[in-house]
């Protein structure tokens, strides 16, 4: 009898396993709709529900820097059925530069995969005088703390950018922190700010209207999107290679089986034919990562931020 009824245990959460999702699976997106974030989400829902079925649905769960958002993932039933799609910034900035945050960033989700990510490119307004990245490093090193660089708030990727861009180049300027990117465009457009590292996803519309000059690229190669503007290490600066990035993760101790399935339905749908495309025109690289890759570099971009953050002293406020 006891060997009967561990079988039907062992059929039983076979079959369960086997019929997940059995509910709504909801990804939790931790900032507001519309975002570069949100955009990966709702392009995969319909991929993932065509190759696992059932109903993927997205809740924008915003508020302190996406740490609300995250902290709810962690905290929800490791069963599948919630999912993180988030920037880096909850993953490997919020924590150091935070007094408290509700998760730990290093044990408490199994990382599914890195989808996509996307350098960062140095702009200034079409009418400045800085035609090139010399220019710029050139005017910075003749005027300490003049030219102003503007950014999405402190601690954005925007932000950190300029911060090892002056530490690479021994140089130093004044940094201008917006709250979020419109506020960013609009002055940089009118020439009320010198320049920023911007997304490339935000910063090509102006950038082919001729209202914005790119300098120099973070990327690791040229983007083909801008095969003329150089990289930065192209230029002669070592280790300031910079990707802002969107990933999913899933509360810790998902079974083995669904993840699984989660990673290879999210790369397939990431480069399906109708969608790959499309991300490689706003300036997204796949990725698609294992999840131990991206377990590995979790790891690292959480200590190279955290190291970056205390050289620098940057602070949230």
């Amino acid at each position: 009898m006891k060997k009967l009824l561990c079988t039907l245990a062992a059929a039983l959460t076979l079959g369960s396993a086997f019929a997940w999702p059995d509910k709504p699976v909801t990804l939790v997106v931790p900032f507001p709709p519309g975002g570069s974030t949100d955009l990966i989400a709702r392009t995969l829902i319909p991929k993932l529900q065509d190759k696992l079925g059932g109903t993927f649905i997205v809740d924008n769960k915003a508020g302190a820097t996406g740490t609300i958002g995250a902290g709810a993932v962690a905290r929800a039933p490791a069963d599948g059925h919630t999912l993180l799609v988030s920037s880096l910034g909850p993953f490997v900035i919020a924590p150091h530069l935070l007094t408290k945050v509700p998760y730990d960033a290093l044990k408490d989700f199994d990382y599914l995969t890195v989808a996509v990510q996307a350098p960062n490119v140095l702009v200034v307004p079409a009418s400045s005088a800085h035609k090139s990245l010399a220019d710029v490093i050139a005017f910075q090193k003749a005027n300490p703390n003049k030219m102003t660089f503007a950014s999405s708030g402190n601690g954005s990727s925007d932000h950190l950018t300029a911060e090892l861009f002056w530490l690479q180049t021994h140089t130093s300027g004044i940094h201008v922190p917006y709250r979020g990117g419109g506020p960013v465009m609009t002055d940089l457009l009118g020439a009320q700010v010198d320049a920023s590292f911007m997304n490339i996803n935000t910063a090509m519309p102006q950038i082919q209207a001729g209202k914005l000059k790119a300098l120099a690229i973070t990327s690791a190669k040229r983007s083909p999107l801008l095969p003329n503007v150089q990289t930065l290490e192209e230029a002669g600066i070592k280790d300031a290679n910079v990707y802002s990035w969107q990933a999913i993760a899933a509360p810790r101790g998902l079974p083995a089986d669904i993840k699984a399935k989660l990673n290879a339905a999210i790369v397939a749908g990431l480069n399906d034919p109708q969608i790959k495309p499309k991300l490689l025109e706003l300036g997204f690289e796949i990725v698609g990562n294992t999840p131990e890759q991206f377990a590995a570099f979790q790891a690292a971009e959480f200590a190279r931020w955290k190291n970056l953050i205390a050289a620098r002293n940057i602070k949230a406020d």
